[in-house]
């Protein structure tokens, strides 16, 4: 067994100040609404100063209480790739999906009340969107691989960017998850001829 690599002091802090932030954007988001709180409020509230804040989050105060976006590419990649045999590639990222974000129906109380402060606030719901955009480059390859095709194949590109801006075309419905099913299903059968 490999044992994890020790996350040094500094490392440490940093996480530790990040999650501060984030803890104190979400509980004044939460009490005051988005557009009632400021940056400064915040790092006063994480008891750090303005230039710390903006050194652990450049994108301001939208960006407080998501991660990088980053794990969003990784798992939806991992759901391409580590599909059961026989899987449709679309049918994987709808299962992916379905459990994650506004499509979640079983979130511990803190994560609904963040989930529902994103889909509920315009600039959080932008920001959401634009981490989600970003991992279209690894999806589209992970898409490619899977199907033999070629990464900037333009089907390839579109299907990934179609997939990617499920979130926010389907989390803000009255129901997300038969939103979410019938974009994919859209998606698995192609548009309908007329008779």
């Amino acid at each position: 067994m490999t044992a994890m690599p020790a996350t040094g002091r500094r490392e440490r802090k940093k996480a530790q100040t990040r999650r501060a932030l984030s803890e104190a954007a979400l509980r004044l988001f939460s009490e005051h609404g988005y557009d009632g709180v400021t940056v400064a409020q915040i790092a006063d509230e994480a008891d750090v100063s303005i230039a710390t804040l903006f050194a652990h989050v450049p994108d301001g105060k939208e960006a407080l209480i998501f991660d990088d976006g980053a794990e969003r590419a990784v798992w939806l990649a991992a759901a391409v790739h580590d599909r059961p045999a026989g899987q449709p590639i679309l049918r994987a990222l709808r299962h992916c999906m379905a459990s994650r974000g506004p499509f979640a129906g079983d979130l511990p109380p803190e994560l609904r009340r963040k989930r529902d402060l994103i889909v509920s606030t315009p600039a959080l719901r932008e920001y959401s969107r634009k981490l989600w955009i970003a991992g279209e480059k690894t999806l589209a390859e992970a898409i490619a691989a899977e199907s033999g095709r070629d990464p900037s194949d333009m089907t390839v590109r579109a299907l990934a960017r179609y997939v990617l801006e499920i979130p926010e075309l389907a989390g803000t419905e009255p129901d997300p998850s038969a939103a979410l099913n019938a974009i994919f299903d859209l998606l698995e059968s192609g548009w309908p001829t007329p008779a």
